[in-house]
């Protein structure tokens, strides 16, 4: 016999886990369930990121992303220190290492100010007398930027889920997924769950789960591997704030930068190297499946096409601890090989549209009774509150 919920939640990262537990502050006599195939919550992308409470810097203006970033860092701190998780507003130097990178500089303040952010920007002096051991000629501070502990942000969201009566349930695949037209029926390995409404926050399986529901897919899920280095303990007071290059507007990602981590040590990266398998976060994991979903995906070969030589960059960094050196020292010149120690790796899930777009911006997909969060990219996890917090509203209309 399968269980019935009014609110069925499929995904146990940062954003699944915000928004079950949201509705249970909406809804607080509804039945509402999650279900996770891991074990623990945050046991991908949440519990493999950088940490970072972002201020919304980059995000283009009225974008979700900015949106939800900007509202995502109050909520962030708010919620850690309602829970007695650590939390730090530390600060990020957004940093020039070139005269040539000046100009993006200053496009990227004017973003930010049409973003309503508050930052000041430094020359080379003020910059090294902030922080001695950076060089550069100029950089951008941003005050509101800071760490925080997101699986633990996470696992406090489910005790939250289940001390409202709702229901965790882990370490169950989702097998099948039929919608009709008074509720949802979910089969995992393990039992049948219906459900008037369904959420589901799938990640590295966006599209699989999408496609599984019988939506029209017009994306698919790219990993990319990002490869971190934990610096040696005696740089772990290198930095004061965080260090992040001027990022170049041709590449989607951020680039390598050094970040405290909410543990007291430093880290940096990440690069972004092409995954071989969605959920293998190791160099020699390799997924038959994930590789032919690509190698038959056309927006995959499009993509590749259009970053081929960042792309031969990267892999050739991620190779040489020698290279991946070099970007640190362009703003950390005393760094040596040695001081870059072994640190987990994350895998960042890329929606990629079938023309070779990269998609952005956060993506929603509405059915009558389903909705689908297709593309959560960064800075997902500092916006979990707020998307949370939308998706609740999305259903409530």
């Amino acid at each position: 016999m399968s269980q019935m919920y009014d609110y069925l939640v499929i995904g146990g990262g940062i954003v699944g886990a915000s928004t079950a537990m949201q509705l249970g502050h909406t809804y607080p006599d509804a039945r509402i369930g999650l279900i996770e195939k891991e074990p623990d919550l945050a046991a991908h992308q949440t519990g493999h990121n950088s940490g970072v409470i972002h201020a919304g810097v980059y995000y283009a203006p009225g974008s979700m992303k900015a949106r939800f970033c900007r509202a995502g860092v109050d909520a962030t701190l708010a919620f850690s220190r309602a829970h007695n998780i650590p939390v730090e507003q530390c600060g990020k130097m957004i940093v020039a290492t070139e005269h040539s990178e000046l100009a993006r500089m200053a496009d990227l303040h004017e973003r930010a100010t049409q973003n309503g952010l508050q930052i000041t920007r430094l020359g080379a002096e003020e910059l090294s007398e902030r922080e001695p051991n950076v060089r550069g000629v100029g950089a951008l501070f941003v005050s509101v930027t800071g760490i925080a502990n997101y699986p633990a942000i996470t696992v406090a969201m489910g005790r939250e889920i289940t001390a409202q009566g709702g229901d965790l349930h882990l370490g169950q695949t989702v097998r099948a997924i039929a919608e009709r037209a008074d509720s949802v029926t979910v089969e995992t390995d393990m039992a049948t769950y219906q459900t008037r409404q369904l959420v589901v926050c799938g990640g590295l399986q966006a599209d699989r789960l999408a496609r599984m529901a019988g939506l029209e897919a017009d994306f698919a899920i790219v990993p990319f591997r990002g490869e971190y280095f934990r610096l040696a303990p005696r740089h772990d007071d290198i930095v004061r704030s965080l260090i992040y290059p001027v990022p170049d507007p041709s590449v989607p990602f951020l680039g390598v930068h050094l970040t405290r981590m909410i543990g007291g040590y430093v880290t940096v990266g990440p690069n972004a190297v092409l995954g071989l398998s969605r959920e293998g976060y190791a160099k020699t994991d390799v997924s038959l499946r994930d590789m032919a979903a690509m190698a038959g995906y056309a927006g995959f070969w499009r993509v590749m096409a259009k970053n081929l030589s960042h792309g031969v960059g990267e892999m050739r960094n991620s190779l040489s601890r020698k290279r991946y050196l070099k970007l640190c020292q362009r703003y950390a010149p005393g760094l040596e090989l040695e001081d870059l120690q072994p640190y987990p790796a994350g895998i960042r899930a890329q929606a990629v549209a079938r023309d070779g777009t990269l998609v952005h911006d956060f993506l929603l997909k509405r059915t009558a009774r389903m909705l689908h969060v297709c593309n959560a990219p960064s800075p997902a996890a500092t916006s979990a509150l707020p998307i949370g917090a939308h998706i609740v509203e999305t259903l409530a209309g």
